[in-house]
């Protein structure tokens, strides 16, 4: 933990904002004055929730709507407030500030995800610190998406961190309600099987999020997973964790990096539709390296164009994997079934091609 060097902390809405809604300055000033005094020269990104909160007070509203147009016009005065508070605030340490609004649809794609790298260490190489949060104002699935905890963990993959720090307004992951007596903090987490009969609750404390412990949890799953060590604690104990303290608890890594995109693919992606293999196209997605082609498909669902994400289904109905497709649902009929050299002459050359190929497909179920 002292010796990471590019870190990712995601700190969410009840650690800014005041439970009626609107910004707590001097909540988000205690923040940066922790993350400008003790990285010292590490490399930050910052993936801040908040946005919605902050902007309650501002459009007169007494707490988060449920409906989704009023959540994104929440998001959208209160984006600019938020980030306009960070930019002030990192000033005091000469710091600058380079906002990053993003959707899984940004990170999904190809290009998209290229780009969106490469800004991120484009301005971590200039001496910006990036504010990462979801784009509210257009999101749709994605702003009920845990509370930015899941998109900490891709951006920590995405930017190649050494270190996740999930700050909460619980001091770590509590074997039980933290708050009833006899429970204790799980101080260490080395896989799956130190969480086997621990009841996670699945609510904050303010009411102004929409995260709570079990996004976190999940949050550090999927960063473990993807060789990224994680360290869960509360905004007040961050300094704590930044500087290698024993705090919070602790996720061991559980895996290797994966190909970025994939990452992104099998935990960010929303499904656009969905096609249903044959057993022998099962086994060659599932078991094998083969790419998804035509011969292999008995069935299309859902309304995609080409560059979706579909899930890719047995013929029972469960999803065995995920990928993005080359073409789109309304050609995909003509296909089913069909060798890609029949199609070929048929049709044309553009057709003699993968439904979706294998550098676009991550297996979900083995």
């Amino acid at each position: 933990m002292a010796g990471a060097r590019r870190i990712v902390v995601k700190v969410g809405s009840s650690s800014l904002t005041t439970a009626g809604g609107g910004l707590d300055a001097d909540r988000v000033d205690a923040l940066v004055d922790t993350l400008a005094k003790t990285t010292g020269h590490k490399e930050v990104v910052l993936v801040s929730s908040g946005a919605i909160a902050a902007g309650l007070a501002p459009l007169g509203l007494d707490r988060r709507p449920r409906d989704l147009a009023r959540q994104q016009a929440a998001a959208s005065v209160g984006q600019g407030l938020l980030v306009a508070r960070y930019t002030a605030s990192f000033a005091r340490y000469g710091r600058r500030v380079g906002q990053v609004l993003l959707t899984t649809d940004d990170t999904s794609r190809r290009a998209h995800y290229r780009n969106a790298r490469r800004t991120l260490d484009q301005l971590l190489a200039m001496g910006a610190v990036p504010v990462v949060n979801e784009n509210d104002t257009v999101a749709t699935d994605e702003i009920r998406f845990g509370d930015n905890d899941r998109l900490a963990a891709l951006v920590a993959h995405l930017v190649r961190a050494d270190l996740l720090v999930l700050l909460s307004d619980v001091d770590g992951l509590y074997d039980g309600d933290p708050s009833t007596p006899g429970t204790s903090r799980i101080a260490e987490v080395t896989g799956p099987k130190d969480l086997e009969g621990i009841s996670i609750g699945s609510a904050g404390k303010a009411g102004v999020g929409t995260g709570g412990m079990v996004t976190k949890v999940d949050a550090a799953r999927i960063a473990a997973a993807a060789g990224i060590p994680v360290v869960l604690t509360s905004a007040s104990q961050a300094a704590d964790a930044l500087a290698g303290r024993g705090t919070g608890t602790f996720f061991h890594r559980t895996g290797r990096r994966s190909a970025d995109r994939l990452l992104w693919l099998a935990h960010a992606s929303t499904p656009r539709g969905a096609l249903t293999l044959d057993d022998g196209a099962v086994r060659a997605v599932v078991d094998g390296t083969g790419s998804l082609l035509p011969a292999g498909i008995a069935r299309v669902e859902g309304e995609f164009s080409a560059g979706d994400p579909v899930e890719l289904r047995d013929s029972a109905g469960r999803a065995v994997a995920r990928g993005l497709v080359a073409f789109d649902a309304g050609e995909i009929p003509q296909l089913l079934g069909r060798s890609t050299r029949d199609l070929a002459r048929e049709l044309g050359p553009e057709y003699e091609r993968e439904v979706v190929h294998r550098d676009d497909l991550v297996v979900l179920r083995r």
